[in-house]
């Protein structure tokens, strides 16, 4: 990859102080008018921090925290992933919002069932979590679904590189793990006879309520107690009536979905 740092090394956007404390400097902020200005005023804010303070800094996916701990950055297996697959800037900066997925899976597996991910778009989340749970010699499957491509007339938010070809790019991703489907088709239609019967964690991120409702309707009654779904762009304003379509759903069925500061909304079974 080309850049995320010196070969085999952090990305670099991963920064240590002198105590080996981690804090992490992405780039992407979605909604800035004006970027240079917006990058000047976050400079001024952080020099009035105090100096005890201003270490375990976050940036990125329109998170601003500092005087965090931010201990996934302190897991070495999941820091080598990132270095490995997250090829862009985007993804490098919602390595928090990866974080809260390798959380959810790790707690998958102590549930019975395999892993479901409904939007996995070029499936770079996917292969972290995969590769940081050794998932390859793992006795459960997981089941990736897309587009991959829009039909005509789609309604569904455009991701830069979707085309005829990114199905197969991503299924050669996983070619060292046979425990892996990539499927293409629209949800929930396509999940209809291939998808699994138990479930031990769940991430929806399709960008699209009608799709992310079908999603739920079709697999949530499947999902093993205390298995953890993650709702993608949960607390994104862009999203708003995503997040109102499936509060409203799981209010109906006596759950209440927490919303992340990553923007991720959570469940658990």
């Amino acid at each position: 990859m080309s850049d995320t740092g010196d070969a085999g090394g952090p990305p670099r956007e991963l920064r240590r102080n002198a105590e080996g404390r981690p804090s992490w400097f992405g780039q992407t902020f979605f909604g800035i008018r004006d970027r240079a200005g917006f990058a000047q005023a976050l400079n001024k804010a952080f020099a009035t921090i105090a100096p005890n303070w201003a270490r375990g800094t976050f940036t990125g996916d329109n998170l601003v925290t500092f005087g965090k701990n931010l201990s996934f950055l302190e897991d070495k297996a999941f820091l080598d992933a990132i270095a490995r697959h997250a090829d862009t800037a985007v993804e490098r900066s919602i390595v928090w919002r990866t974080a809260v997925l390798v959380w959810a899976a790790r707690n998958g597996l102590r549930r019975e069932g395999d892993f479901v991910e409904c939007g996995c778009y070029r499936g770079t989340s996917a292969r972290i979590v995969a590769e940081v749970l050794g998932f390859g010699a793992l006795p459960r499957g997981y089941w990736l679904y897309d587009l991959f491509d829009y039909p005509e007339g789609s309604t569904h938010t455009h991701m830069p590189g979707m085309g005829a070809e990114l199905f197969e790019t991503v299924k050669a991703r996983f070619a060292d793990m046979p425990n892996v489907q990539v499927f293409r088709g629209s949800v929930p239609e396509v999940l209809e006879g291939r998808s699994p019967d138990r479930i031990a964690f769940l991430h929806i991120d399709m960008n699209h309520a009608p799709a992310e409702i079908g999603a739920l309707e079709a697999l949530f009654d499947r999902v093993s107690p205390g298995g953890a779904i993650v709702l993608d762009d949960y607390g994104y304003q862009g999203y708003v009536a995503q997040r109102d379509a499936e509060r409203a759903w799981f209010a109906a069925r006596g759950y209440d979905v927490i919303e992340l500061p990553t923007s991720q909304g959570l469940v658990i079974k």
